[in-house]
C-alpha cells in the first residue's frame, strides 16, 4: 500500500483530489489539525483540492490551509446550499452548480481520487456513493478512508457486517484504503492510481 514511488513529480500530474469532509470541526482539535496538516500537504505536492465550496468545519479548514501554503482549490457548491451555508470567497475557483447532482459530476470529473476525512451524514453519503460507483465499475480512482482517532470504526464494522451477511462481496474491501493518518494519503493514492 505505501510502496515507494518511483516518479518524483507523480503527485504534480494529479488534476484534482476530492476531499469530502465535515461542515463542522467535531468536538476533538485532532480533526482540525488533520485538515489543516492534509492541506499542506497538498499544497506542497502541487496537488489540486476539488472539495464541497464552504468556508466552515473542516472544509474550510482545509481549503484555507492549501490557500496559506500557495496551492490550487475548487469549491463547487450548489446556488442554493450558497444561502444556507457560507461558501468560500478566498479560494482559486468557485464553481456554482444548479443541483447536488451537478455538483457531485463536477466533483468526480475534476477528480483522480477521494479522500474521506471526518464528517457527517453529508460526508458519508459521498463516501458510499463514491464507493457504489466503484462496486459498479463506474470508476476505478482510489478511494481512502482516513480513520483518524478511529472515527470511521462504526462504518468498517458494518461494511464487514454487510459482507458478513452475504450483502456484500469481498472485495469491498479492495475498493477503499483505509488509513490511520492524513501523511498516509498522497503515497496511498499514488501507489495505486491507475488511468482511469
Amino acid at each position: 500500500m505505501n510502496r515507494p514511488v518511483q516518479d518524483p513529480n507523480a503527485a504534480h500530474k494529479l488534476r484534482g483530489v476530492c476531499v469530502y469532509c465535515g461542515s463542522s470541526i467535531g468536538r476533538d482539535p485532532v480533526y482540525v489539525e488533520a485538515a489543516r496538516k492534509l492541506g499542506r500537504i497538498f499544497a506542497e505536492a502541487k496537488v489540486p483540492l476539488v472539495y464541497g465550496g464552504a468556508s466552515i468545519g473542516l472544509m474550510g479548514e482545509i481549503a484555507r490551509s492549501v490557500m496559506e501554503h500557495g496551492g490550487r482549490v475548487t469549491g463547487i457548491v450548489p446556488d442554493f446550499l450558497r444561502h444556507i451555508e457560507p461558501h468560500a470567497e478566498h479560494i482559486t475557483e468557485l464553481i456554482i452548480t444548479e443541483t447536488m447532482h451537478e455538483r457531485k459530476a463536477r466533483m468526480f470529473a475534476m477528480s483522480d481520487a477521494f479522500v474521506s476525512l471526518p464528517g457527517g451524514i453529508g460526508t458519508l453519503e459521498e463516501t458510499v456513493e463514491m464507493l457504489t460507483w466503484a462496486q459498479l465499475k463506474l470508476h476505478a480512482k482510489p478511494m481512502i478512508l482516513v480513520n483518524i482517532r478511529n472515527y470511521w470504526d462504526p462504518l468498517i464494522a458494518l461494511f464487514n457486517e454487510t459482507i458478513d451477511q452475504g450483502f456484500a462481496k469481498n472485495g469491498l474491501h479492495d475498493l477503499i484504503t483505509v488509513v490511520p493518518n492524513v501523511e498516509d494519503v498522497l503515497p496511498t493514492i499514488l501507489a495505486q492510481r491507475v488511468t482511469v
